[in-house]
């Protein structure tokens, strides 16, 4: 049960990473309230968690191996993603709303996010317990204190956001893209970072 606890636990603070984040805040400042916040929160952690649980599941149960240049190429994906975010959200706001109020963007958002980091989670918690059975308990509730620690993550969030923007073209114009550069040096960051390690 702690194992499972530790998994859960672990799951609500692999949340808050702050590529997950970024990816929020982008996509954030145009929902209209904390319900809707919730609900963005839900899909890109479903997302996040779908991709997630079918690689930890496929090593685990299956014994596929993942090879390191997939993971790279899913973290670069994560990058570009980051970056592209990012510069809709300073180009313009039709980009960025478009971006906030698709159910579909952060479902994909999500999708990415979790495949990048699922096979070293997976491998690590496979060395570590005694049991698949256990192991794959401890993944499912890593995934399930993921959705619900960006939920969490983003309801509060979205009320100081809603607050800093109403009723104020320029200061939802200024968090858009003060938001927007955020995403889009992480993105940047995380591309150096594993072009970096390829070329080492």
């Amino acid at each position: 049960m702690s194992v499972l606890l530790l998994g859960f636990g672990l799951g609500l603070r692999h949340a808050v990473d702050a590529d997950h984040v970024a990816a929020i805040a982008t996509l954030l400042q145009r929902e209209p309230g904390a319900l809707r916040a919730a609900r963005l929160a839900v899909v890109w952690g479903l997302g996040h968690t779908l991709s997630f649980l079918a690689i930890a599941f496929l090593i685990a149960l299956l014994g596929v191996s993942i090879p390191a240049r997939l993971e790279l190429g899913a973290q670069l994906l994560v990058a570009a993603m980051l970056i592209t975010l990012g510069v809709m959200n300073v180009v313009g706001e039709s980009a960025t709303r478009t971006a906030g109020r698709s159910d579909s963007r952060p479902f994909v958002i999500g999708l990415v996010h979790g495949l990048a980091g699922s096979a070293g989670i997976t491998l690590l918690t496979i060395s570590t317990l005694p049991s698949r059975g256990l192991a794959c308990g401890y993944l499912a509730l890593f995934g399930f204190g993921t959705v619900i620690g960006m939920v969490l993550v983003t309801m509060a969030m979205a009320h100081p956001i809603r607050w800093t923007v109403r009723d104020d073209d320029q200061r939802s114009r200024i968090f858009a893209v003060a938001a927007g550069l955020v995403s889009v040096i992480l993105g940047l960051l995380i591309a150096f970072d594993v072009l970096s390690g390829l070329a080492n």
